[in-house]
């Protein structure tokens, strides 16, 4: 059964971004991301270490499959 809740409501999937934040006080209603959230250095994000430990499980998976397989 499907809960209606009638203060929900859904965002079209193409709406446009909200712009970065500029003057909070004029926007307080309904505020965009502020440019230190949108601008951070993320110097320990996951990427670099995925692309490497992403293959190296790939292949090794490979070998198990075709040599230890009965």
């Amino acid at each position: 059964m499907e809960h209606n809740n009638p203060q929900h409501k859904e965002d079209p999937p193409l709406k446009p971004h909200v712009p970065i934040e500029t003057n909070y006080n004029k926007h307080k209603e309904d505020p965009g991301p502020s440019p230190q959230a949108v601008n951070e250095y993320d110097k320990n994000g996951a990427g670099p270490v995925l692309k490497w430990i992403i293959p190296i499980l790939v292949i090794a998976l490979l070998i198990y499959w075709l040599f230890f397989r009965h």
